[in-house]
């Protein structure tokens, strides 16, 4: 007789529900030690990333696997809005995902159909799969919905202009602002700390908070982080693994640099 196990309960997508404040922290090392690490540290979540850090698949499942016995959710960033890179993420396990740079609402309805089975989306149905347990969940084809959480990933001048249309489409369960991308399309690249860029961003989330859906950002800068949370920003990361070892590992050298001949 198949064992039965049931199917994974995601915590983040009912606390976003909730409206119950999710701090995370970025990871783009793309190793699962690291992972492993931090994933005990308190945060509610971590998004691993395979956009701009090195992970591929086979990363992206060891870090998964290196996280799940904690209480922090893993949030997985697909390279592009692309079926077949979010339908493998999915098979391995995933259950929330940051799609980045959609632009407009047919981007974002692109996405929710990749993340839904026939005939609600286009996402390719198999069997044993690490999402159902090799089979051990039971209903997982018809259960597995409720228990996903599709972010989508506004990050330029254009995509501003459509938060409203994008925020209605059915299935998107919450908007992130990519403050680094903004700059870069608003003429502003790497300053962050520009008021026009500061402004885009603040005007975005309370542009998604009004529209009814849960907001999220990346700063690693404290007071920022606090600011946009008293926006109402629902999900905020508020570092990045790399930051942390770059920059622990600078001041540690710095520290005893008087004694390097």
């Amino acid at each position: 007789m198949t064992p039965t196990l049931p199917l994974p309960d995601n915590r983040f997508l009912r606390a976003l529900r909730a409206g119950t404040p999710q701090i995370g922290l970025w990871c783009a090392l793309g190793d699962a030690y690291a992972a492993e690490i931090v994933a005990g540290a308190g945060f509610d979540w971590l998004l691993l990333d395979g956009e701009h850090g090195p992970s591929e698949v086979e990363s992206l499942l060891a870090q998964l696997q290196a996280v799940a016995p904690y209480p922090a959710t893993a949030v997985v960033r697909p390279a592009s809005n692309d079926p077949v890179r979010i339908k493998r993420c999915l098979d391995i396990g995933a259950q929330s995902l940051l799609v980045p740079y959609v632009e407009s609402a047919e981007e974002a309805r692109r996405a929710v159909a990749a993340v839904r089975y026939p005939p609600g989306g286009i996402r390719g149905v198999a069997g044993l799969t690490r999402a159902s347990r090799f089979g051990r969940v039971p209903g997982y084809l018809t259960g597995a919905p409720d228990e996903l959480c599709l972010l989508v990933q506004v990050e330029t001048a254009r995509a501003l202009d459509e938060i409203e249309a994008i925020a209605a489409v059915d299935g998107v369960d919450g908007i992130f602002i990519g403050p680094s991308d903004l700059s870069a399309s608003l003429g502003r690249i790497g300053e962050l700390a520009h008021p026009d860029v500061v402004a885009a961003v603040e005007g975005a989330l309370r542009r998604v908070v009004r529209a009814g859906v849960p907001a999220g950002i990346l700063t690693a800068d404290d007071a920022e982080a606090e600011r946009c949370l008293g926006l109402g920003a629902t999900f905020v990361a508020v570092g990045l693994d790399v930051g942390l070892l770059a920059r622990g590992a600078d001041r540690l050298a710095d520290r005893f640099a008087r004694w390097r001949p």
